[in-house]
C-alpha cells in the first residue's frame, strides 16, 4: 500500500509520462493485462487511458486492472488512470 507522500511523489513524475494503453467497449481482456503487466516491469509507472466507448465505470476497470496486475492505483482521474508496480529487474523509481 501507498503512503499519501508517496503517491504525491508518483504523481509528480507522471506528468511527462503519456498513456500507452486504451480501454475501450471491449473491456479488460486477459492479453491487456499481460501486456500492462510487461509494461509496469519495465517501466514501474504508466498510464492508462479509458475511451468514452467503454461500457464499464472507471473505477471498476481500475480495480480490474489492478487486481489483475498486482499493481498500486496511484490516481484515476477523469478517464486516465495512474498506475505504480515496484519492477523486480529495472528499478527506476525511489520512492520516498
Amino acid at each position: 500500500m501507498l503512503t499519501s507522500k508517496q503517491k504525491k511523489f508518483l504523481r509528480s513524475e507522471s506528468h511527462a509520462v503519456q498513456p500507452i494503453f486504451q480501454v475501450g467497449k471491449a473491456g479488460v481482456n486477459e492479453n491487456m493485462t499481460v501486456q500492462i503487466e510487461e509494461a509496469l516491469e519495465k517501466r514501474e509507472l504508466i498510464k492508462v487511458s479509458i475511451l468514452q466507448n467503454c461500457f464499464e465505470d472507471n473505477q471498476a476497470v481500475a480495480n480490474e486492472i489492478s487486481d489483475q496486475t498486482g499493481a498500486e492505483i496511484v490516481q484515476l482521474i477523469g478517464n486516465t488512470i495512474i498506475l505504480y508496480k515496484e519492477s523486480q529487474e529495472n528499478k527506476q523509481l525511489i520512492l520516498p
